[in-house]
């Protein structure tokens, strides 16, 4: 069981991420956190696994946990014994067996006898057989490093897993070893990812919001359920609001009407029966006071709608304004645009796959490209693109505009502010004003403009370059995406995914979020052994 009680916490010179924040979850489930990018989630992940401690309140938890980091980078100068924190009884065991009897190897190893055989069996359910404990993580690949931490959890078999994006790195194999080791285990899991498969084995999901953190009591798709519910009573809540702001302003036009008629008549009567000119004066400072007031009834009314009414948009989904409007190829659909014979690459003597490569690709396919992790997929693509040589076959490809998006989105340049990046789109010579309505479309404010796109998140990279297909006046012929999905939070995947399906020309793509490539249409897949 974890319970948080009066919990805070802040960086130092910032905003609150928690305050006064309460939570409990119960053993034995599964709970996944989401939320927006830097909303706290793997914060909240760390001091459950006492890495940071809040600035207030209370966190207790009932039994022993095991933590697996997003992030591998701190332990790369570990062996993979210290990683997992073995290696101490590994070291005591060997001692041990080989004779020596002191009592302090007794009491490290505390009659954990089979650890070496748990170890053994660990790394070959993750299919990791081939490395040595003694091995420093620096030298193993992101999926490996992950495949490591995975493992972890059958050897200490801990009371409750908490797991930060377990899947970034993993590919498909190593996804479904996750899914059905979730399934099956009696431990309490708390998860933070945007697999949406993975969220689907949770039976309660946190959302964590500025406002606090909310509870729904079912898997992903349940969530995401209840959100469009809640969507659709926001828009009906502010079509209401903004009928009664029109209706408000109406009758305050109509009421300031009819008093002026009434004045005007009023004043008429004085004037023709003579009333002294003091009187006059009396009796329009009153009128006037009168008409103040009732103005100022109206404007309190009309102003505490217009508040009601910017509150409840603030609420709604960035995701509704951030509309890619494609506009189509100029090829034609079904033209072969790029046709690879016997294709194959060596990495030094070796070739990369058993068997050559041959394909074709058309105008207006949607691919993906499939294979293990070190299959070949990232190198695919680059021989695709010219940017390397075969050293076997050839690559036959029609002169088309090719976009292609990593995982890091490094086609847009660290030292490039972001006005003068979507100026690079700007084909058309649409006007000043006009970009920068659609920067402030895509949330990129006038304080932005002047930033280094350096210093932009994976989900604010996202943003600005479908902000800058959107200003382009010729859509690319084929957009080729490597792991795009990889550093993106569930709302800004729901971005890409949303513009991508609305998107006409060649789609190109290495992803192991299955989810992401059934809702954006994938048609064939290219497999790479």
């Amino acid at each position: 069981m974890i319970l948080l009680q009066n919990m805070s916490y802040g960086f130092p010179g910032g905003d609150l991420l928690f305050n006064s924040t309460h939570l409990t979850i119960q053993s034995h489930t599964k709970s996944a956190l989401v939320g927006s990018n830097g909303v706290g989630k793997s914060t909240l992940l760390k001091m459950m696994a006492q890495e940071i401690q809040p600035l207030d309140g209370n966190i207790m938890i009932k039994g022993d946990w095991y933590y697996v980091p997003q992030m591998f980078g701190s332990f790369d100068h570990l062996t993979i014994a210290e990683c997992l924190t073995i290696d101490k009884k590994l070291d005591a065991l060997q001692k041990i067996t080989a004779g020596e009897v002191d009592e302090e190897y007794f009491e490290i190893l505390n009659d954990d006898w089979d650890i070496e055989e748990r170890c053994q069996n660990a790394l070959q359910h993750w299919k990791l057989e081939d490395l040595e404990l003694s091995q420093k993580l620096e030298s193993l690949s992101g999926g490996q490093k992950t495949k490591v931490f995975l493992a972890g959890i059958q050897i200490n078999h801990p009371d409750i897993i908490l797991l930060d994006e377990p899947t970034n790195h993993l590919d498909m194999e190593g996804r479904t070893l996750l899914y059905d080791f979730i399934k099956q285990t009696n431990s309490t899991v708390v998860m933070v990812s945007h697999d949406r498969k993975l969220l689907n084995l949770a039976d309660t999901i946190f959302e964590l919001t500025n406002q606090g953190i909310s509870t729904y009591g079912g898997n992903y798709d349940f969530y995401a359920e209840q959100k469009m519910i809640e969507q659709e009573a926001l828009n009906n809540d502010i079509h209401s609001k903004e009928r009664a702001l029109k209706k408000a302003k109406e009758k305050e036009r109509e009421t300031m009407e009819r008093k002026q008629k009434l004045d005007a008549r009023g004043k008429q009567k004085q004037e023709k029966s003579g009333v002294a000119r003091i009187m006059m004066n009396t009796l329009k400072n009153n009128a006037e006071k009168n008409a103040s007031k009732l103005k100022g009834i109206h404007a309190e009314k009309i102003s505490g709608i217009s508040g009601d009414l910017r509150s409840l948009r603030s609420s709604l989904k960035n995701s509704d304004q951030m509309k890619v409007n494609f506009s189509d190829s100029h090829l034609h659909s079904g033209k072969i645009l790029v046709n690879a014979e016997d294709l194959n690459f060596k990495y030094g003597s070796e070739n990369l796959w058993k068997n050559h490569i041959n394909l074709e690709i058309h105008s207006g396919e949607r691919i993906s490209v499939k294979g293990t992790n070190g299959s070949g997929k990232t190198t695919l693509i680059q021989l695709l693109l010219g940017n390397i040589r075969p050293s076997n076959g050839k690559i036959i490809s029609s002169v088309f505009n090719t976009i292609y998006v990593d995982q890091e989105y490094s086609l847009i340049g660290q030292q490039i502010n972001i006005y003068d990046f979507v100026q690079q789109f700007n084909d058309s010579a649409k006007p000043e004003s006009e970009v920068k309505t659609l920067l402030s479309r895509f949330l990129f404010g006038k304080e932005t403009w002047d930033k280094k796109c350096g210093v932009l998140s994976g989900g604010e990279r996202l943003r600005l370059l479908l902000c800058a297909l959107s200003i382009s006046n010729k859509a690319p012929d084929m957009i080729i995406l490597d792991e795009p999905t990889n550093n993106l939070d569930l709302q800004n995947v729901e971005i890409l995914t949303e513009s991508i399906k609305d998107y006409q020309g060649t789609l190109l793509v290495i992803s192991h979020d299955e989810t992401f490539l059934e809702e954006i249409g994938v048609e064939r897949e290219i497999v790479l052994g």
